[in-house]
């Protein structure tokens, strides 16, 4: 079984290192208690089971997937398609993930880590604000159906 720990951060300023990558996502299940995601990065593409979040960890099961079955699956799916640039920035002893999110989701950037354990220290950078790990707006699969643009202050 795969267990993905991750914390999620918004992010202030200037993060940006290197070249990012594109990627397209969506969701065949947005069902309580589970997501199923197809996502393409670049000319790959996977499609990934998530159960839902206790404290910092789900279960996750990512298999890839071949490109031209993931963009026929990206029609089929729940919402709309989430779009963003990612950055993968080092900082310490984790790498940190950026998006910087595109079309319906345009001024939201977010930084994510991913730890082997919950309690696992780790160093903020600079850029890195307020923590959003447990508010469900920032979720991917949440952001398919409630795009940033359309919050409400």
């Amino acid at each position: 079984m795969g267990v993905e720990i991750e914390r999620k951060f918004l992010v202030l300023k200037s993060y940006q290192q290197g070249e990012p990558i594109l990627y397209r996502q969506g969701y065949l299940s947005r069902e309580p208690g589970r997501t199923v995601r197809i996502r393409v990065a670049g000319e790959s593409a996977w499609i990934t089971i998530k159960s839902s979040t206790q404290n910092f960890s789900r279960q996750e099961f990512e298999y890839p997937i071949p490109l031209p079955d993931a963009q026929e699956l990206l029609l089929l799916c729940v919402g709309s398609i989430v779009e963003k640039y990612r950055w993968r920035v080092p900082h310490g002893k984790h790498v940190w993930e950026v998006d910087e999110f595109l079309g319906d989701n345009s001024g939201l950037i977010v930084a994510e880590i991913e730890l082997n354990s919950e309690d696992e220290l780790f160093d903020l950078p600079p850029w890195i604000g307020e923590e959003v790990s447990s508010d469900m707006r920032y979720h991917n699969s949440n952001l398919s159906v409630h795009p940033f643009q359309q919050w409400e202050d």
